[in-house]
């Protein structure tokens, strides 16, 4: 599955849109890991615990749009973004979404 942040692919068309599709997750971290990380965030700079816990979201966010797309048959999903929210003070929610197409190679 080709994805890109953009709306053209280098040496391809686009032969059919197949339409919207996305990925949602929403994690939370666990009690220890708000503490470690509370403690972390009085001295400033970057908060390993939450770094990781996002890293993965998006993975996951990605694998699920992946999924969604070769379900309609896409080979790719051109402008992909990800949206991100808070749920609560303790959850993250992280959606991965994009448009689902078939390309053809022009060369």
């Amino acid at each position: 599955m080709i994805i890109v942040t953009s709306e053209n692919v280098a040496g391809y068309r686009v032969r059919e849109t197949k339409g919207q599709v996305f990925g949602v997750v929403v994690r939370s971290r666990g009690i220890g890991g708000n503490i470690m990380a509370g403690l972390r965030s009085l001295g400033g700079g970057e908060i390993p615990e939450y770094t990781q816990l996002l890293e993965e979201a998006r993975r996951h966010a990605i694998d699920r749009m992946v999924e969604n797309a070769t379900a309609m048959g896409a080979n790719a999903i051109i402008m992909m973004r990800f949206d991100s929210a808070e749920i609560g003070q303790t959850m993250s929610e992280i959606v991965a979404y994009g448009t689902a197409v078939v390309l053809e190679s022009v060369i």
